[in-house]
């Protein structure tokens, strides 16, 4: 396990009495053993625990910050601006302040040193997939939880179960998406246990689509798993399924678009399911292509198609007639792998320890240009008449996080040669996407704020 500023801090001394050897050596084989169990007990705790001594409070250095930032990897950050970091520590869990409201950008910010750790572990959240619990299999270095997002011009509240729970008290939320929206929902999912014990009331043949249930607020999570949003059919040659789809783009996916119904949110969000080879249809016919090389079929490109459905997904939002008038659908944008050295089945890993700055990210990237297309689909269908569609916009705060990803998959014996650097360990980085969902919805549905 990489070396933190939390171990630095330890406390230790040494004693020295003059007891008779007689009287000392009952005591000390009493001693002895007393020393080796609470080693083992504390050594368990400390592999298994992201946040080894959250609920420990230790006097820090005067040049603390200092340390942090040696330490943990910072880069390009003066003093001042880590000085701040004490105030932000005892400001966090405050709402956003009004008079922030109007120039609070919650998504335009930096990643600071933060050894609160994450409001859960491995331990006090049962429901974690067994790949994304890193320190469990394998992921040698912890400090991925020692971080947390700062907005530039104001504070993002920490997340609070029992606040969320009140906002969302009495509705249903929807997680639609692949296994990266997947991610976000078993994210808050271990959150909001912190606050009530969910029940677990569904779950699907292929574990694809979930439902969990909080009576005492009445709250109902879910996640509906879709490849692309929009219509597709597999093609199939000689009976084995090649991975390449047939994508109708004017159709949407009947599978999460039949369920909103009811809804009270909607977390929608896609896009890795588009980087291989496609065939692009509208209207019924063929128009182009993705990664297809052939003569006579346009390439089209990822871009284009990610434009044409989510554009068609959101306006059959829009348009749904039995859905609560009420409903508001957040789009999340683009969530960034890390493969560096190859891609995912040609060698490629995610071994980074600390995250970017901003000065290490590259804005000229396909990652952050689709970004700005969900950003435009969602300022076109709100010009609308219709339901409320917010941003919850990520892709910036993530395109810094190259430590947060599993990694090399040890555990798996299919899988063990390949890193995974597309999905979120939990707890990590992606927790603070609920942060972030936390603040949209107070400042959208908790009228106590105002």
């Amino acid at each position: 396990m990489t070396k933190s500023a939390t171990f630095e801090n330890l406390p230790y001394y040494t004693r020295k009495t003059g007891i008779s050897n007689n009287a000392t050596k009952g005591k000390l084989v009493l001693f002895v053993f007393w020393v080796i169990g609470a080693t083992s007990f504390f050594t368990t705790f400390i592999h298994y625990s992201p946040n080894h001594f959250s609920n420990f409070k230790l006097r820090q250095p005067q040049d603390y910050h200092n340390t942090a930032s040696k330490e943990l990897g910072l880069k390009n950050t003066t003093s001042k601006n880590l000085n701040q970091t004490t105030a932000i520590a005892t400001d966090s869990d405050k709402g956003i302040d009004e008079n922030d409201e109007k120039t609070c950008d919650l998504f335009d910010g930096r990643w600071i040193p933060d050894l609160n750790g994450s409001l859960y572990t491995n331990w006090s959240c049962p429901t974690i997939p067994d790949w994304k619990d890193c320190p469990k299999h394998g992921k040698k270095d912890f400090d991925y939880m020692n971080w947390r997002w700062k907005p530039n011009k104001c504070e993002l509240p920490r997340f609070n179960p029992n606040t969320f729970l009140s906002i969302v008290r009495g509705k249903k939320l929807a997680f639609i998406g692949d296994s990266v929206a997947r991610n976000q929902m078993e994210s808050l999912l271990c959150l909001l246990s912190q606050g009530e014990t969910p029940r677990d009331v569904f779950k699907d043949s292929d574990d694809r689509f979930r439902t969990f249930y909080f009576p005492s607020h009445d709250f109902t999570l879910m996640v509906y798993w879709v490849r692309f949003l929009v219509f597709a059919e597999e093609i199939v040659v000689n009976g084995s399924a090649t991975g390449t789809f047939n994508i109708h783009l004017d159709k949407v996916d009947n599978n999460w678009d039949q369920n909103l119904r009811g809804l009270g949110y909607a977390i929608i969000s896609d896009a890795h399911w588009f980087f291989r080879k496609h065939y692009l249809y509208e209207g019924g016919k063929l128009i182009g292509c993705i990664y297809c090389d052939e003569p006579n079929v346009p390439e089209l490109g990822v871009l284009f198609a990610i434009d044409k459905a989510f554009g068609t997904a959101l306006k059959s939002i829009n348009d749904c007639n039995g859905c609560n008038k009420g409903l508001l659908t957040l789009l999340r944008t683009f969530s960034p792998a890390h493969f560096e050295n190859g891609s995912w089945n040609g060698g490629g890993t995610c071994n980074r320890t600390s995250p970017y700055t901003e000065e290490q990210v590259n804005f000229a990237s396909m990652e952050w240009e689709l970004r700005g297309i969900q950003v435009r689909a969602v300022k076109n269908i709100e010009k609308k008449e219709g339901k409320r569609f917010e941003i919850l916009d990520i892709t910036r705060a993530m395109m810094m996080r190259p430590d947060g990803h599993p990694g090399l998959m040890k555990s798996n014996q299919y899988l063990k040669e390949y890193s995974d650097c597309v999905h979120w360990c939990l707890p990590g980085p992606i927790d603070v996407w609920n942060d972030l969902l936390m603040a949209v919805l107070q400042k959208k549905d908790d009228s106590s704020l105002h």
